[in-house]
């Protein structure tokens, strides 16, 4: 690989000042956001998943070599690559997706002592993202056979 090819930092490679500047906020936010995936994953509350789905996002505007890393990994890759290619969220990560988000406000009512606003608000918006999560295909469903 050239230098400058794969990053923003190479002489020669074209880029405009403001488009190096994007691509350094890409980079950034990337790892900021693959930062909390990894806090996510040691703590029950908080996502991992789709930190990690940012950060490959933000890592392909910025980096490929990051981006590719990222798909290729043994333990985030095969999710990572799901979502991109069908939208697909495993049936285990659904689960724990599903879970975090019943713990989370379990948590977020007991110490909150929300009012009835408040409550029904946080309940309406963790219902919708459960929702979400519950509607995404399993991977590989493109490949089953159709019931008819």
């Amino acid at each position: 690989m050239k230098t400058g090819e794969d990053d923003a930092s190479g002489p020669g490679s074209g880029l405009t000042a403001l488009e190096r500047a994007r691509r350094a906020g890409y980079l950034v936010l990337g790892f900021s956001l693959l930062g909390l995936g990894i806090v996510g994953a040691f703590l029950p509350v908080m996502p991992t998943t789709v930190f990690i789905i940012l950060a490959a996002f933000c890592f392909g505007r910025s980096s490929p070599r990051l981006e590719t890393w990222l798909l290729d990994h043994p333990r985030f890759g095969g999710a990572l690559r799901a979502w991109r290619e069908e939208g697909a969220i495993p049936t285990r990560a659904k689960i724990f997706a599903v879970a975090g988000m019943a713990v989370g406000y379990g948590l977020f009512f007991v110490s909150a002592h929300p009012g009835p606003g408040a409550m029904l608000g946080v309940a309406a918006f963790m219902l919708a993202g459960a929702a979400y999560v519950l509607s995404r295909p399993r991977p590989g469903w493109r490949d089953r056979p159709q019931a008819r």
